[in-house]
């Protein structure tokens, strides 16, 4: 049985630095599977009480929470608007959380953010680490990358810091030893 990994972006830009951070983060994975989902797959309706009680759960937050479980492990890279999860991903995660609390269904996942910024994004990260074993996420590292274009070549495709890179080589060996 082939041991798979999905992941993903938490954002829905079409030019997501997060995207491709993840992107490569999964490509330095050896003898497994990868999806990787785009959250601009699963649109919904702003999350209400009152459309849950009128529309019932969308069937994008069912086949997101089924892509979760068909997974061994997880990759999310945040990104960060105004300091906290992006809009794509909390309308999905508010969702698809009424479906299961326990949305990661105790899945062992690797937190990562990047920014273009100083702070790689690393608010929306403290705050995903710190609610993710909420709902059934079971971390097991995280990192945070700053001033993505300086560490990252876009025509290689890769990280150019060799610090960064090594650490989320090391991360990426630590998430395969929980599968």
């Amino acid at each position: 049985m082939t041991t798979k990994i999905v992941a993903f972006a938490a954002s829905s830009s079409s030019t997501s630095i997060n995207k491709r951070l993840v992107t490569y983060a999964t490509r330095q994975l050896n003898n497994v599977e990868v999806e990787l989902l785009d959250l601009n797959d699963f649109e919904m309706p702003l999350f209400s009480v009152d459309r849950e009680k009128a529309l019932g759960s969308p069937d994008a937050a069912q086949r997101f929470y089924k892509k979760l479980g068909e997974a061994d492990g997880l990759i999310i890279s945040f990104a960060e608007h105004n300091g906290s999860y992006t809009a794509a991903y909390k309308n999905l995660y508010d969702w698809t959380s009424r479906i299961d609390t326990k949305v990661f269904q105790n899945k062992p996942v690797l937190a990562l953010a990047t920014s273009p910024g100083k702070g790689g994004a690393a608010n929306v990260l403290a705050q995903a680490v710190k609610s993710l074993p909420h709902f059934g996420a079971n971390v097991v590292g995280e990192l945070s990358i700053p001033q993505f274009n300086s560490h990252f070549d876009t025509e290689a495709r890769k990280l150019t810091n060799t610090e960064l890179d090594a650490t989320l080589k090391q991360l990426l060996e630590r998430l395969a030893s929980h599968l």
